[in-house]
């Protein structure tokens, strides 16, 4: 059998980290595997924002409940073994390297050109159905109707967090054209939840006959006030949660919806570290840089600032260093800026982010250049794929 170091070395190699949306390769692979996703009871999550928080509150929720519950999410921040959970324990390194490998020995004998995603979305789904798991919590990776999650013919119910314009040469450059791609994951007759009303996602429910609930961003604040997550953010995130558990699992009471959402693991998402007086937050999107400005004005109102940001030049970093360096907010109290260009092909040059940034900003090289105090608050944000040269391991994950 291979070794972890090799799987993860076939799965990056030149060919297959690559974005082809589309559902016919994976199906192919799965037909030849026996269709394990046809055994699984999902919860499909599609959206820009917040579809890994909803993913995650719900995984611990039915974790709590007794529940033998599968979620398969992404990015990972440290190793790819965080995107494949079962109640909340990463697939081991040993069971990752044999079903990536097995799913691509397969395709290959089978002339399909399957991407990254694909691959783990397949090693995910005959993980699941050899495990028996009760529930499994899907997070689309891009979009939701040409995702290769959404393979399966029928869920529990569909879920559709905030939508805003990201993706936006893939997926439409309006809201509405978004929310058509998202609606894609509505099944015939199977309940749509989500938080905004989208005439493409009424729609298409109408067209389904499919249940659709529209939320509101008001929880319980017994329910609020549990939540390990924080962020205002996160109200709206925690009502489509509930609203799931309330219609699709009647008998989960109170007090373990409460026992879930205090051991809700969701790394990286406006995550304070104490000891360093750090927030790291992956805003990697405008909207994720609007949502950070909201809850540093809540939590961190009057508190000199230190910046570290970094992102991938295929998003609207203009918009996202304008957000975040707003005139109006740091006229009379300029913060610390420092920009960092992490190691890929697509990451935005640190001289690019300098030129459109109104304050005096620097490269930084090292993360041992930043002396960490409890006099200037430290903030790393953007993009996913930087935070794991920058941060620790034992600095966000408490076990």
């Amino acid at each position: 059998m291979i070794q972890y170091e090799e799987a993860i070395n076939l799965l990056t190699s030149k060919g297959k980290f690559f974005i082809d949306l589309g559902l016919d390769r994976t199906k192919k692979v799965l037909s030849l595997l026996g269709n394990p996703q046809e055994s699984i009871k999902c919860i499909q999550i599609a959206g820009t924002n917040g579809k890994g928080s909803v993913a995650a509150i719900l995984s611990s929720i039915l974790t709590a409940a007794g529940f033998k519950t599968g979620l398969y999410k992404s990015p990972h921040i440290f190793e790819y073994t965080e995107r494949i959970k079962i109640n909340d324990i990463d697939i081991s390194k040993d069971d990752f390297a044999r079903y990536v490998s097995e799913v691509i020995e397969l395709a290959d004998e089978n002339d399909i050109h399957l991407t990254e995603f694909e691959i783990l979305t397949v090693a995910m789904f005959k993980y699941f159905s050899d495990n028996n798991v009760d529930v499994a919590i899907l997070e689309t990776g891009l979009g939701g109707r040409l995702d290769a999650t959404n393979v399966i013919s029928k869920n529990l119910c569909s879920i559709i967090t905030h939508i805003d314009l990201d993706h936006t040469e893939r997926l439409g450059d309006t809201k509405d054209k978004i929310a058509y791609e998202k609606a894609g994951i509505i099944k015939p007759g199977c309940p749509v939840i989500t938080s905004e009303p989208y005439e493409p996602i009424k729609d298409r429910a109408d067209e389904l006959d499919s249940l659709f609930v529209l939320t509101t961003p008001y929880v319980q604040p017994q329910f609020f006030n549990s939540l390990s997550l924080k962020g205002v953010h996160q109200q709206e995130n925690l009502a489509l949660a509930i609203e799931a558990i309330r219609l699709l699992f009647k008998n989960i009471d109170d007090n373990t919806i409460i026992k879930g959402l205090m051991r809700v693991n969701h790394i990286c998402r406006f995550q304070y570290v104490k000891d360093k007086n750090l927030i790291v937050d992956g805003s990697h999107n405008p909207n994720g840089i609007k949502v950070l400005n909201e809850n540093l004005n809540m939590y961190f109102p009057d508190t000199k600032k230190r910046f570290i940001f970094g992102c991938l030049k295929t998003k609207d970093y203009r918009k996202m260093v304008d957000l975040l360096f707003d005139f109006d907010r740091y006229e009379d109290n300029p913060p610390e800026i420092y920009f960092y260009k992490f190691n890929s092909d697509n990451a935005c040059p640190v001289d690019v982010l300098q030129d459109i940034c109104i304050y005096y900003s620097k490269e930084l090289k090292s993360i041992d250049d930043i002396e960490f105090s409890d006099d200037v608050l430290t903030i790393i944000c953007g993009s996913f794929y930087m935070l794991n040269e920058l941060i620790q391991k034992d600095w966000v994950i408490k076990r």
